[in-house]
């Protein structure tokens, strides 16, 4: 994993940055709600995890995790609706289409914007979370961690490829 200059303290030592001023708009389904993420994401990975499953209505959420002062609503402020099934997670979604647009994640303060719907962006995955729980096999070769690194607070369990 690479770690943002700003958020050190979530990684262990010894790890470079490398920062992008690049912006990436996302949007809803329909267009009505269009998102900025400037600079790079802190993470980037993919989530196995039963809530990003059933969320997704997909086995597994490819996910770009940036600073929450990296991420701003540019378009549809009042067009997006917010469901939090935990403190952890405010999943914010388009009340016109229902088109998913990002995530945010108040303790961690980062916010998923997903990778998929970033314009111009090329996801670089240097993990897997929530392995544990996953509905499809990916072997790729990055790290997949039971639940999440030690470093970020989860068990560092990792599991095989």
């Amino acid at each position: 994993m690479s770690k943002h200059a700003e958020y050190n303290d979530l990684l262990a030592p010894g790890q470079v940055t490398e920062t992008n001023a690049a912006t990436y708009r996302a949007g809803c389904f329909c267009g009505a709600v269009e998102v900025e993420a400037t600079g790079a994401p802190v993470f980037a990975g993919y989530c196995h995890c039963a809530d990003c499953q059933a969320w997704s209505a997909a086995p597994v959420n490819a996910f770009s995790l940036w600073k929450s002062a990296d991420v701003r609503v540019v378009k549809g402020a009042s067009d997006i609706a917010t469901y939090n099934k935990t403190e952890n997670s405010y999943r914010k979604f388009c009340k016109l289409c229902g088109g998913h647009v990002m995530t945010e994640h108040p303790r961690m303060r980062l916010t998923d914007v997903y990778a998929n719907l970033l314009r111009g962006y090329t996801h670089q995955p240097t993990l897997h979370v929530n392995y544990a729980s996953k509905t499809l096999s990916v072997r790729d070769g990055l790290p997949k961690y039971a639940d999440f690194p030690a470093d970020l607070g989860g068990s560092g369990e990792k599991l095989p490829d």
